[in-house]
């Protein structure tokens, strides 16, 4: 399985950025770290050993760029309006650098994006915020409410940014028609201390029209041993077309 080290600076974050990158061609996938977690953890836990067949084959192409959790959503140190800055900022290094060098390498004009966690929040907000740039969201147990990271502060960026708040206001017949194309996963289980807020979202989702899989796995709670087995089903749903 080819795997490349990517390092460069980003003049969105004004500071070095990380990646790994695995197999040689096929639809581009974008895996987000979990809570404050790096772009080798995909790698470290097993996640990228259990699509191995997917990479090797051709029919994915994977993307694992770093996570700045620490800067943005869990930063105690800096107000919260500038918390939900930050991650604004990472948000636009990811379309322009990430997504950008996917598409040029792998060719397709969109992407997939997956995460566990709070790797979930991330691809979802990101997909629901971007649909035109994305075909496929995997979220495995994601946590979709950043309320908690905010203090109680509320702005319109973080209205922008907080999925459970944004879509059931959502009637933009643009936005809803994209995200009607996409492949949508919620991946999760009744031991899943995120089980109720994947059960919300899947029924804001409904509201709207998106048709999406609902997936409860018997026996699934929050741990890499579910996702690893998620994921690789989830990935078989990818039409390259």
């Amino acid at each position: 399985m080819n795997e490349h080290f990517h390092k460069w600076y980003t003049q969105y974050l004004s500071r070095d950025f990380e990646m790994l990158v695995f197999g040689h061609s096929g639809y581009p996938v974008i895996i987000f770290p979990t809570s404050r977690g790096r772009y080798y953890e995909a790698k470290d836990f097993g996640l990228i050993e259990s699509i191995k067949h997917h990479i090797e084959s051709g029919h994915v192409k994977v993307y694992c760029p770093d996570g700045i959790d620490g800067d943005s959503w869990y930063n105690n140190s800096i107000h919260p309006a500038d918390r939900v800055k930050t991650h604004m900022a990472y948000e636009r290094c990811i379309i322009h650098d990430v997504l950008g060098f996917a598409k040029y390498e792998t060719g397709f004009d969109k992407v997939g994006v997956a995460g566990c966690s709070f790797g979930g929040y991330h691809a979802l907000n990101f997909g629901l915020r971007n649909p035109e740039k994305v075909g496929y969201i995997f979220s495995m147990s994601g946590a979709f409410d950043i309320k908690q990271f905010i203090m109680g502060y509320y702005d319109e960026n973080c209205y922008f940014n907080n999925p459970p708040d944004y879509l059931p206001n959502l009637n933009d017949k643009w936005f809803l028609d994209q995200m009607k194309s996409m492949g949508i996963v919620l991946g999760t289980g009744e031991g899943d201390m995120c089980f109720q807020e994947n059960i919300e979202m899947s029924k804001l989702l409904g509201h709207k029209g998106i048709d999406h899989w609902f997936d409860n796995r018997p026996g699934a709670d929050h741990h890499w041993y579910w996702w690893k087995q998620m994921l690789p089903d989830y990935i078989s749903q990818i039409n390259q077309r």
